[in-house]
């Protein structure tokens, strides 16, 4: 993938994940209703400017599994992946 995000905005694959029923029964994302929370960042931009200009670092990096808002970014679709862009503060968590 070639697409460097600008500024505080990062790249997000988002995590599809299988649900399974008590009974073992496994429900595939495609069927649930709501929207996964949970990707792997594949690409962050430099960061924010503070009011003096200065670069504000970027918290996430390439590889972080992290919890996002559930209705944030905009849907992309690259080389027939699908990819979330969404800002830096659209994110909850790292999980570890």
């Amino acid at each position: 993938m070639n697409l460097k995000p600008l500024r505080d905005q990062v790249i997000v694959k988002p995590i599809e994940l299988e649900e399974v029923t008590k009974s073992g029964i496994v429900i595939p994302d495609t069927a649930r209703k709501e929207k996964p929370q949970e990707g792997e960042i594949v690409a962050v931009g430099d960061g924010k400017l503070d009011d003096s200009g200065k670069p504000i670092p970027m918290v996430v990096k390439v590889g972080d599994k992290v919890i996002y808002s559930k209705y944030s970014g905009s849907e992309i679709k690259v080389d027939d992946e699908e990819f979330l862009i969404m800002r830096e503060e659209n994110i909850f968590a790292i999980v570890e």
